[in-house]
């Protein structure tokens, strides 16, 4: 039993990547009987949030319908595809552009707003990437943490090439997908990724949208926008990795790496037969490309045919959306040794099983270190910005290969990478030692402790 007197207030953005790790926190606490748990997210969330309870409440606090322009998931079509282009700096800008929507973010300040009011939170669990809960937060004085489901770098490198940053003055900025340490091209590179984000902010249109937050945030006496802030400010830093995944760098003592967020397994009993399946197999290469993903016709026949050339060799489980099916070839084309779901009633579960001897992944930041934390060695197809970032380690940490062209999805390309991880037991090994140290770090139980043991709730 918790003595925290006051509530705790999670707030997090829908997206699966951002909110997962926060829902596995919330309920160790109301394992742990803590009081007082609101967990303010998105309408759609609702019924996720209400089946946390385990001993104590966890009470759901709405933020109303899904914004489209500042959810991944329902982006068009046309806004997909900029923030996926093979080149990392447009893509980062256009993820930039897309999500930086000042009017948008006070309408989610303001539903929030709401919610402080009816709650008064002791303490308030904020996803790194909510920036309007961080800005109440600030606003009102009110003590909260940061979780951060990417590397430590990800929010202790600045994209600007004169603003604080944590890290070397030759760290690979966020989204780049270059090494450290770098040649003399890719410092160069790293260094225009910089100017060219600091310039961005110069164009005619973006200072419409600059003048547009400076006006919102006089109105609502708002902090100029500061993403070190909410490092600076932040009572502790959760971040769900551990050191030995990123470049070294002096991490400060605020940011604690507890690795990847698992809840007790198994999640699910029910399963539709799928354990026995994954029971029966010899060995199983897992594929699943995160929520955000949309395949092409001519991808999913790659894939398809990928599986094809490694009939007899090895099994493949396929977690492809059901509004993504339609894409396949004829049922009866399909190889014998592809089962494909539309769905997993868990991912943890599959990665956990003992036949599964590979993760084909895009790469995000939960899959990258969850599939880790099993001991699954990986080959990633990189989506977007962070992915990036997480390939580029895997590949540098023996853990990983990454696709040549991932745009394409050339079986031939897949194929190789998939050989040479299976038949190279070094990626394994270093996997499951990788593995062994995110156990160690401690997880949700970690994160938990930390978290009863702030002074805002003793």
């Amino acid at each position: 039993m918790s003595s925290a007197q006051r509530p705790i207030l999670f707030v997090s953005l829908p997206e699966s990547g951002l909110l997962n790790p926060l829902l596995v926190l919330a309920a160790e606490l109301s394992r742990r009987e803590v009081p007082d748990l609101w967990f303010a997210t998105d309408e759609p969330r609702r019924e996720e949030v209400g089946s946390l309870a385990v001993a104590a409440p966890v009470e759901f606090a709405s933020l109303g319908e899904v914004t489209p322009e500042l959810s991944a998931v329902s982006w068009g079509d046309e806004v997909y595809r900029e923030v996926t282009q093979s080149s990392r700096f447009k893509a980062h800008r256009a993820v930039i552009r897309q999500s930086y929507k000042p009017a948008l973010q006070a309408r989610k300040f303001r539903r929030l707003e709401t919610v402080v009011d009816k709650v008064r939170p002791a303490l308030m669990v904020i996803d790194c990437m909510s920036s309007f809960a961080v800005d109440l937060a600030l606003t009102r004085e009110i003590p909260f943490v940061l979780s951060v489901p990417f590397l430590p770098s990800n929010v202790l490198t600045s994209h600007n090439p004169f603003g604080k940053s944590y890290t070397p003055q030759h760290f690979p900025v966020p989204h780049s997908g270059l090494p450290f340490p770098m040649n003399f091209t890719q410092r160069m590179s790293n260094r225009m990724f910089k100017l060219r984000t600091l310039a961005m902010f110069f164009n005619p249109a973006m200072g419409k949208v600059l003048s547009e937050d400076s006006k919102i945030r006089k109105e609502l006496r708002l902090p100029p926008p500061d993403l070190m802030t909410r490092i600076d400010r932040a009572e502790m830093v959760l971040c769900n990795s551990i050191p030995e995944l990123d470049y070294p760098f002096e991490i400060p003592g605020k940011l604690k790496l507890v690795g990847a967020m698992t809840p007790p397994l198994p999640e699910t009993e029910v399963d539709g037969g799928l354990s026995r399946w994954l029971d029966a197999q010899s060995s199983v290469v897992y594929m699943g490309f995160g929520t955000i993903t949309r395949l092409t016709r001519e991808q999913v026949g790659s894939l398809v045919e990928v599986a094809r050339r490694l009939d007899g060799r090895h099994q493949f489980l396929w977690k492809l959306p059901k509004e993504q099916q339609h894409l396949l070839p004829p049922v009866e084309s399909l190889p014998g040794n592809l089962r494909i779901e539309n769905w997993v009633p868990s991912q943890l579960d599959v990665l956990a099983h003992p036949k599964v001897e590979l993760f084909f992944t895009h790469g995000g930041g939960n899959g990258f270190h969850e599939g880790l934390y099993f001991g699954k060695p990986l080959v990633v197809r990189p989506l977007w910005v962070d992915c990036f970032d997480q390939a580029v380690r895997g590949r540098d940490f023996g853990v990983s290969l990454t696709l040549d062209r991932p745009q394409e999805v050339d079986p031939d390309d897949v194929v190789d990478k998939l050989t040479r991880v299976l038949g190279d037991p070094a990626f394994r090994q270093r996997a499951q030692r990788l593995g062994e140290l995110q156990r160690a770090a401690g997880g949700r139980v970690a994160a938990a402790d930390l978290l009863l043991g702030l002074p805002a709730l003793t």
